[in-house]
């Protein structure tokens, strides 16, 4: 039931979809735009969404028609996509710069548990045991808590150019799981 090796892939593979890390300038933008965010009221509506959608998700695909394995290939390539955006500094995913509507939208959904996010834990589902899907949203919900809560410090402590290449190394890493992802649900 509960696996090591699958909630540490699982946890690296949200940590990278998720990137609060380097969403940190974008979260700093915000704070500065909207005021304080409540770290605690955008986790947990992050958690809430991604939860309901690892449990949900299947039958919502269910009454459109569409299976898990289909679901993970256009994940993977969701994937795939949001990698060469870090990786090449490009993008392609736009957010709406106007939104304020407070720490739930546009901090908790699209930016942590946005498309991305809530499509990998789709995908992911198809190949490990949602126990160890949720024991990895857990320990990133916890992460997502304290970068929120430590935005500036960590601004300061990273710098520029740490952030720079955090972006570029999970870049790398959102790629080699989309190609696995792919070929693993392309066959069946």
């Amino acid at each position: 039931m509960f696996n090591l090796d699958e909630i540490l892939t699982v946890t690296v593979t949200l940590f990278a979809i998720i990137d609060v890390v380097g969403a940190i300038p974008v979260l700093i933008s915000m704070k500065n735009r909207l005021g304080e965010i409540d770290s605690g009221k955008a986790t947990l509506a992050s958690g809430v969404l991604m939860i309901l959608f690892l449990v949900f998700g299947s039958k919502f695909l269910g009454i459109l028609g569409v299976d898990i394995n289909s679901f993970a290939v256009a994940g993977s390539i969701v994937i795939f996509v949001m990698g060469l955006e870090m990786v090449l500094g490009i993008e392609l995913f736009r957010q709406d710069p106007d939104v304020k509507s407070g720490s739930i939208i546009p901090i908790a959904f699209p930016i942590i548990a946005g498309s991305g996010t809530l499509t990998t834990v789709m995908s992911l589902r198809a190949n490990y045991s949602v126990y160890n899907i949720l024991i990895g949203i857990l320990i990133n919900l916890v992460a997502v808590y304290l970068v929120l809560r430590s935005i500036n410090f960590l601004e300061r402590k990273l710098g520029k150019s740490g952030l720079f290449v955090i972006r570029k190394f999970f870049g790398v890493i959102l790629l080699a799981i989309a190609v696995k992802i792919f070929k693993t649900n392309i066959a069946m």
